[in-house]
């Protein structure tokens, strides 16, 4: 009887061990498809619920990098790198060869003008030889030095980002950044020129050539320049702002 009893109360034990392993695993699947929906809202731009859908899933799965990851791709979007920096550093702590993290770090860190820390985060990334899209960190090598105005170095990277990727948009925004600040503006005409024919739909280059314009005093030209801006992106983002801005003082 003793040995029935004691068969009976291991039984029990094992069915609760059961339930609370597959409750643990439930919960984990649950956190998991959270945070794939949050990532889907970050994706389509709605930052605030995709934020809300990831903090979700962060009470589940804390230590998962690629959570880490996306968290701190949204607090990079919502202005906050202070939070972002903190989310990118546990990512890298739990997966140390996560370059894409790296490379989130490094931009976070051109967000906060850390441009030594920033440089430090793309070199890395830009010597690995298996990384899917070395484009990107030498693009924002470029970025980095461009801001300290290390103009030489910036075009640099900038042309072997371009080396790998002719139409990689970034690094021909920074190519054209770099003419217009050093003051070579007939070359910036005539570099986004042809930049537009390969691609006029972007935005950003338009705005480039609406600054040139204004530069040389060619108001007329610009006005159009950031008409075309104004067509091309909605109504709410920074670039429109910005060419709602620069058409009322050109009026």
């Amino acid at each position: 009887m003793k040995k029935m009893c004691y068969l009976f109360f291991a039984f029990l034990f094992l069915i609760s061990c059961a339930s609370k392993n597959t409750d643990v695993g439930s919960k984990k699947e649950i956190a998991i498809a959270t945070q794939r929906v949050g990532e889907q809202y970050y994706n389509s731009g709605h930052y605030t619920i995709a934020l809300k859908n990831l903090l979700d899933a962060y009470k589940t799965i804390p230590d998962d990098p690629w959570l880490n990851n996306s968290l701190g791709l949204v607090y990079l979007a919502k202005n906050r790198p202070d939070l972002a920096e903190t989310h990118f550093k546990k990512a890298l702590d739990l997966k140390p060869d996560y370059t894409q993290a790296k490379n989130n770090l490094g931009a976070t860190y051109l967000k906060q003008k850390k441009w030594a820390l920033a440089i430090r985060c793309f070199k890395e990334i830009s010597g690995n030889l298996l990384y899917a899209t070395p484009e990107t960190p030498l693009a924002n090598l470029g970025w980095a030095y461009f801001h300290q105005k290390m103009f030489k170095k910036s075009k640099l990277y900038f042309n072997k980002s371009l080396e790998i990727r002719p139409d990689f948009l970034i690094a021909v925004h920074g190519l054209a950044s770099i003419y217009i600040e050093t003051g070579y503006y007939p070359r910036a005409i005539n570099f986004l020129h042809r930049e537009l024919e390969k691609n006029p739909g972007a935005a950003i280059l338009h705005s480039d050539l609406a600054k040139v314009y204004e530069a040389v005093k060619e108001f007329k030209k610009a006005k159009n320049s950031w008409k075309v801006v104004q067509k091309l992106v909605p109504e709410t983002s920074p670039l429109a702002r910005e060419a709602t801005k620069k058409l009322s003082e050109l009026n």
